[in-house]
């Protein structure tokens, strides 16, 4: 290749990387991989940039290129033991589902009870479990003994563990 001829080839490959990275990615929405891709096939083509016909349409080549790149990826991919198929990711999905159902029935458990307190009973839990909330600080802005609030936060976790226990027996319907 003369060295008009590689500045030229540089120039149509540079203009082709979006063209070539789209038609990529429209194969293999997988942006790492489209991108490992990209430099894959950049490397190919510059390797055999002596092949390429002047003239021709450079994009249709170039993609040509990139398509044997996204079969060969996809067959190693297909091989390797560590990708899951379709149906074991259908599967994986479906568990994770179920297991997050428990989880999502204690926190909406936790909000039905947490809005039958009244509304001093929430303020001084939100106090005490805001950042930097301490029991101490609670018992200064309300002029009560340290013990005093520690015993009625104790009682309203109680409160609150108890009715979450019930509504959860009850299949979330809150009492």
């Amino acid at each position: 290749m003369q060295p008009n001829d590689s500045e030229h080839f540089v120039t149509q490959l540079t203009a082709a990387q979006t063209a070539i990275y789209a038609y990529i990615m429209s194969l293999l929405p997988d942006r790492a991989a489209a991108e490992d891709l990209l430099q894959e096939t950049n490397l190919t083509l510059w390797r055999k940039a002596d092949t390429f016909e002047p003239g021709t349409n450079f994009v249709a080549w170039a993609c040509q290129i990139a398509q044997y790149k996204v079969m060969t990826h996809r067959r190693t991919m297909a091989r390797d033991r560590h990708v899951f198929s379709e149906q074991t990711i259908q599967r994986l999905t479906q568990r994770l589902d179920a297991d997050t159902t428990p989880a999502n029935a204690q926190r909406d458990a936790l909000l039905a009870c947490l809005n039958k307190l009244s509304t001093q009973q929430r303020d001084m839990l939100r106090q005490r479990y805001e950042p930097d909330g301490s029991v101490q600080r609670i018992a200064r802005q309300l002029d009560r003994p340290v013990g005093s609030i520690s015993q009625t936060l104790y009682r309203i976790r109680a409160m609150l563990a108890d009715c979450i226990t019930k509504t959860l027996v009850q299949g979330g319907k809150s009492s």
